[in-house]
């Protein structure tokens, strides 16, 4: 099994797989490094679940290959299920046990005994705070409550190696942040994880590197900051006066845009993309006082995923596709 760091713990080369005429995944390359959180960042149907359920022994490739911990997918299925932990988009507890019982019926699946069933049940109640909770049923829980008890279950067996689908959809803010406590405490264990999401800031926030997925390919890789960096540049954002001269504003901040890339207008706000450097908004100010255009305010952005994301694809990450459908159709 793959452990040390910087070594790779989850790889997929040309991973294909198709549904009917719709293809999930047109050959995705991804290699995840051990210790990390890599990011699977897409719009609805963009392929996201369907990689996850091949590199969880779910779901068979229609070509191309993959391994986790070493382990090929296909081959080695039975063998990968120990080392691995999955928790989806929808908690998979049984709504009629208590929390503790789903915990101890997880692990006594898992072999760990009737005793080391209980107690690693317990722990985990004891690290998602819901040791209050336990003898509760399960469907007297709120959404969060069950998120956090899927995400235990997942770990009852303490696998190397965690796959995340969309774990925070439909979460309030604040369950949201709790979820993303609690996954960076697992990596900073030693845990690998694979997230999937829609949510921007959830990649931006949590993922030491980010693969872009739309129509089932990659379509950009690398940190938040190289994709922004790469996709963005810095934006100078002027809001004008109400009475302000608009077209006059757009053609006295055209000199400053960077590269291909012209001032645009929304509304009384114009948008400039700029090479980051000093100065550059007292420079905006300048020239529209020169240009006598009123301003009420002028700042200086760096692009955010959305900024990214919408560049890249073209439409927003919650856009569904036919491959949604096409997945849902096969589930």
């Amino acid at each position: 099994m793959m452990s040390g760091q910087g070594e790779t713990t989850i790889l997929t080369e040309g991973l294909r797989k198709s549904y009917g005429d719709v293809r999930a995944l047109d050959g995705v390359d991804l290699e995840v490094s051990h210790g990390t959180v890599f990011g699977l960042l897409g719009p609805n149907g963009a392929g996201k679940t369907t990689c996850v359920r091949i590199l969880t022994t779910l779901l068979a490739p229609d070509g191309g290959r993959a391994a986790v911990a070493g382990l090929d997918v296909v081959r080695d299925a039975t063998v990968l299920r120990t080392r691995i932990g999955l928790a989806g988009q929808y908690a998979a507890v049984d709504e009629n046990l208590t929390g503790f019982e789903n915990l101890e019926m997880i692990g006594r699946l898992y072999h760990l005994g009737a005793a080391g069933s209980r107690q690693r049940a317990r722990e985990l109640l004891d690290r998602f705070e819901l040791s209050d909770a336990g003898d509760r049923v399960a469907k007297t829980y709120s959404g969060g409550m069950r998120r956090r008890l899927d995400l235990a279950g997942a770990l009852v067996a303490r696998p190397p190696v965690l796959f995340l689908d969309e774990p925070t959809t439909g979460l309030d803010p604040r369950s949201r942040l709790g979820m993303w406590a609690m996954i960076n405490e697992l990596v900073g264990e030693g845990t690998t994880v694979l997230l999937t999401t829609q949510y921007l800031e959830e990649a931006d926030y949590l993922a030491d590197q980010i693969a872009v997925i739309d129509h089932g390919r990659v379509i950009a890789e690398g940190t938040s900051d190289e994709l922004k960096d790469r996709f963005g540049g810095e934006v100078v954002e002027v809001v004008l006066g109400e009475t302000a001269d608009r077209t006059g504003a757009l053609d006295a901040l055209a000199p400053m845009a960077d590269g291909p890339s012209e001032p645009e207008c929304e509304g009384r706000t114009v948008r400039v993309p700029v090479r980051a450097r000093a100065g550059v908004v007292v420079d905006a100010v300048r020239r529209l006082d020169e240009a006598a255009i009123e301003l009420e305010d002028v700042n200086l952005r760096r692009p955010t995923l959305d900024d990214v994301f919408l560049s890249l694809t073209g439409h927003v990450a919650e856009e569904p596709s036919s491959e949604e459908q096409a997945e849902a159709e096969a589930s």
